[in-house]
């Protein structure tokens, strides 16, 4: 068990090397995978779970390699160009790649096993399982298919119209990818907004879909193009350093060439809420996805209250939001944060039991979570619980608590910032 030690520091400053968005990388290969020609990927995030998305389309019968300027090559033989593979197509921690790729698999003509590692056979399926049947896949699994591992058989799909009974960017692509080998226009109605990358990139992949406000409707597609693509550095990895540099006193930092899709930026929105001094140049937004460049300083926090319909867009970045609300003037309150509950652990468990470890007060209430600040925190040992967010978001708590914070089994963070301490301790350093 790999553990860290995390010290109390005195400033932040400096330029932020910043990983390639994951949930973009994912997309990436899945999309490019059934794309015509050959797509070449520059900026691809080298984490565990990408990577083991890559493996799976190898596994499909997809040729992928890095070439000399560690582009990542996709040649695909496009969307019936899959074949059926000889093993199971082992995702590990991955709900993205998982879940994704079961909408393209449900409308494969052959049978494919799905597996993960343990924390992933734990989260829930039948989210996606539910309408992919309805769409005519033969799915099998445990509990009626609602946990890993699952065998799908495709087959000719038929299109649905769904409401989606959860914000899900994660439920919301499988069925889009499903909708591409489906006859006729399958349409989503979304009960809140969620982030739409996948929207994003198959239209930039020649797909023909429809936004309008919250529904989505995709045609079947004779083929999708590929393209060369760019991924913008991860605006959820950007989000531990925006707020370190908010709480840890006579800071500033600068963040390059960042993703600010309007589905994944509204931790610019609360941040600024908070009284953050933020600051976004160079923007780019003429790109599939928009980047810029962000200034972030030291701050003098205020609590406010997160509403239940931005929490879909802010999912990943909660755990390191409850941090900064142990920092902030007043009650935070982040309201009906479920989905939390079935992320790679359970975070409000992770973050309430951790956070209250270092002396912060924080409670939950139901889904509900409760932040009085400020606190000055005090170094404890603390757990990741198995999860990447966990794991980096009490090392940040760590750089404000006094004496020294231990956080235990790391190694979880490479699903997504493998260099996450190596950065940490160059800017102790």
């Amino acid at each position: 068990m790999e553990n860290i030690i995390i010290r109390e520091i005195k400033r932040l400053r400096g330029k932020i090397p910043l990983p390639a968005d994951k949930s973009i990388s994912h997309r990436s290969v899945i999309i490019g995978s059934i794309s015509k020609g050959t797509t070449k990927v520059s900026n691809f995030l080298k984490s565990e779970d990408c990577l083991n998305t890559v493996e799976v389309f190898k596994l499909l019968g997809i040729n992928i390699f890095f070439n000399k300027e560690n582009q990542l090559i996709i040649e695909s033989k496009g969307l019936r160009g899959l074949k059926q593979p000889e093993a199971a197509l082992y995702f590990g921690n991955s709900g993205t790649g998982c879940r994704l790729t079961a909408g393209i698999l449900a409308g494969q003509s052959f049978k494919s096993k799905i597996t993960g590692d343990e924390s992933l056979s734990k989260r829930p399926m039948r989210r996606i399982t539910d309408p992919l049947r309805k769409m005519g896949a033969e799915i099998s699994g445990k509990d009626n298919a609602n946990y890993l591992p699952l065998e799908i058989k495709g087959g000719r799909l038929k299109s649905i119209e769904y409401d989606l009974p959860i914000a899900s960017a994660q439920v919301k692509s499988s069925i889009l990818l499903a909708g591409l080998y489906a006859r006729g226009r399958t349409c989503l109605i979304e009960p809140h907004k969620s982030r739409d990358h996948t929207e994003r990139m198959l239209k930039s992949f020649g797909a023909k879909i429809e936004v309008e406000g919250l529904k989505v409707c995709i045609e079947s597609q004779t083929e999708l193009t590929a393209r060369d693509i760019s991924i913008p550095n991860d605006i959820s990895a950007a989000s531990f350093f925006m707020i370190a540099a908010c709480i840890v006193g006579d800071s500033e930092i600068y963040l390059e060439g960042v993703g600010i899709n309007p589905t994944r930026s509204a931790i610019l929105q609360v941040l600024r809420k908070m009284g953050a001094d933020i600051r976004i140049i160079h923007k780019d937004l003429n790109s599939y996805e928009p980047i810029a460049d962000i200034i972030v300083k030291s701050s003098r926090l205020k609590a406010i209250k997160i509403g239940e319909e931005m929490v879909p867009l802010l999912i990943d970045e909660l755990p390191i939001l409850m941090v900064a609300a142990t920092q902030a003037q007043g009650r935070t309150l982040i309201e009906n944060a479920s989905e939390l509950r079935v992320k790679e652990t359970d975070r409000i468990e992770s973050m309430v039991t951790n956070l209250k470890k270092l002396g912060a007060n924080i409670k939950s209430i139901g889904d509900d979570v409760i932040i009085e600040g400020p606190v000055k925190l005090k170094g404890a040992e603390v757990s990741s619980f198995s999860d990447h967010r966990t794991a980096m978001s009490m090392s940040i708590a760590g750089l404000i608590a006094e004496g020294k914070t231990q956080v235990d089994n790391i190694e979880c963070i490479k699903t997504s910032f493998p260099d996450f301490h190596q950065v940490i301790n160059k800017i102790i350093s």
